[in-house]
């Protein structure tokens, strides 16, 4: 057995039973061991940020870590990207790095780069398998550090040599510890919190599944306090038969007076909420300068039972009293609106969809209106890189193929990975993706607007414009071979959108805005 095959196998024996790559010439011998080797399904990413994006979209789903692949540093660097928004995420992903062969590195090749330098800072954990009985203990490793709650950035660089040489063992990963145990301090602290009032319960993480956030809702029902979620969530757990869970706004204007007079924020697995951005004479924070902090539990913690504890302690029990019921909505008509196709999405999405948003400044109608929607999941941008949305639904498809993947996508955002569309194709992942075709970075006229510039000149507004030409998405579908159409007006969109819930396989929608 070589280090490749001992890299499957592992990797294989560990539960991580997918791997999406964009491979070089180093990496030859671990995709020749994926097709000897049993048990790891590899999914070919035409970017590496496709990659590491649909790997974040799989693990989300899944609750456990896909492999990704990319080609030396060059390769690593495309990808980091969406690495940053899965480490925003708190999504356990194994980064499977390739380098030139260990005594090929004194040589000063055109691809040599220091992997190491480029890798650590988006990694949690980092290692280095010189040797192909280095191997299969380094992957044990690395899965077991991608699996620490609430889950991290495991880097594994792989040399040429240590794939292909002979002496390769299998790596035993160690069974993973239990999420910590919230302290009897914690809980009475917040308790004494939510009694004196005034104050926000914010959610974020696995604190944001259906069983904990109604636990989380009947605290703050019971005590006369708020809930929200934090705004920049990996998954939430929404829709009929669950409770609303409203998210904090991420602009600042929206968000400071969301916030206005909350005494006291519970932190349950969130963040005190920050700005974006510094704008001149805008708060960073959005809490009032007076208002502190009381941290229930940490992403690393047992969110569920500290809720459970909490509620305990202050006599409460959920009672299934707060869930929603679906609400009778119709598909809007007429011109085509935001607000419109939020209402039809609402109206016509199937149940149990996972909805996948990254239509930035167009999407804003769609969490609200879709608040008693079919039950769903809900999975947003974390961390602010854009470029996510097309592999992060290809991620999620292959996690659940069971369940329609429906993308809102921004136009401007989606031509970042575009060649994601291939994937959704070549594996016929069943994904319907709602482009949002305003030819332009309307956020960025937005923040031309916060940084006090409100009539912007002819070079500027070439700069956060692209309608010279016009981006043809149905052309660029169809040739990445998914099926797409454009529409004009709600009525169109209504059609080509009950047909694209209706069938499997991968769609397009192009939303002339």
């Amino acid at each position: 057995m070589n280090g490749a095959e001992a890299l499957v196998r592992t990797l294989a024996k560990a539960g991580v039973d997918v791997c999406f790559a964009n491979p070089g010439t180093s990496e030859m011998h671990f995709v020749a061991a994926l097709d000897r080797v049993p048990g790891v399904r590899c999914v070919l990413s035409l970017f590496e940020g496709g990659a590491t994006g649909a790997a974040d979209g799989y693990a989300r789903m899944a609750d456990r870590p896909a492999a990704t692949l990319t080609h030396l540093g060059t390769g690593l660097t495309n990808s980091l990207a969406n690495v940053h928004n899965a480490r925003k995420a708190q999504t356990p992903m194994v980064n499977i790095i390739g380098d030139h062969a260990t005594y090929h590195l004194q040589y000063e090749s055109p691809l040599k780069s220091d992997v190491e330098a480029l890798a650590r800072p988006m990694s949690h954990w980092l290692g280095r398998a010189d040797t192909a009985a280095e191997v299969g203990p380094k992957a044990a490793e690395a899965v077991a550090a991608a699996l620490v709650e609430p889950g991290q950035i495991a880097s594994l660089i792989l040399p040429a040599d240590a794939s292909w040489n002979e002496g390769g063992v299998v790596g035993t990963v160690p069974a993973s510890p239990p999420a910590a145990i919230v302290g009897e301090d914690a809980i009475r602290d917040t308790a004494a919190a939510l009694r004196d009032g005034n104050a926000l319960i914010l959610l974020g993480g696995k604190a944001l599944r259906a069983a904990p956030a109604e636990v989380a809702a009947a605290i703050a029902a019971g005590t006369g306090n708020r809930i929200a979620a934090q705004g920049r969530d990996p998954r939430i757990e929404r829709g009929a038969g669950r409770v609303a869970v409203p998210r904090l706004p991420t602009m600042t204007g929206p968000a400071v007076e969301a916030l206005r007079g909350i005494k006291t924020i519970v932190l349950v697995g969130s963040k005190p909420p920050v700005a974006n951005f510094a704008h001149p004479g805008k708060p960073s924070l959005f809490a009032p300068e007076d208002c502190r902090y009381v941290t229930l539990a940490t992403g690393a913690d047992d969110m569920a039972d500290a809720l459970y504890r909490l509620a305990d302690a202050l006599g409460i029990k959920a009672d299934g009293s707060l869930r929603i019921a679906r609400a009778d909505i119709a598909p809007a008509e007429g011109a085509l609106t935001l607000e419109g196709i939020a209402q039809s999405l609402a109206a016509l999405m199937p149940d149990n969809a996972i909805l996948c948003d990254e239509a930035v400044t167009s999407g804003r109608p769609v969490f609200a209106a879709t608040r008693a929607a079919a039950p769903h999941d809900y999975l947003s941008l974390t961390g602010g890189a854009i470029g996510i949305g097309l592999p992060l639904a290809a991620g999620a498809a292959v996690a659940c193929p069971d369940r329609k993947v429906i993308l809102l996508q921004a136009d401007g955002s989606g031509l970042y990975t575009v060649q994601s569309l291939w994937t959704h194709a070549s594996e016929n992942l069943d994904i319907l993706t709602i482009v949002y075709a305003n030819n332009a970075y309307a956020i960025l006229r937005n923040e031309l607007k916060n940084v006090g510039i409100d009539n912007p000149g002819t070079n500027a507004i070439r700069m956060l414009s692209f309608d010279n030409p016009a981006i043809d998405w149905t052309g660029i579908a169809r040739g990445f071979g998914v099926p797409a159409e454009r529409v004009t007006s709600m009525e169109g969109f209504n059609a080509a959108l009950r047909a694209g819930v209706s069938q499997r396989g991968p769609s397009l929608i192009e939303v002339a805005l």
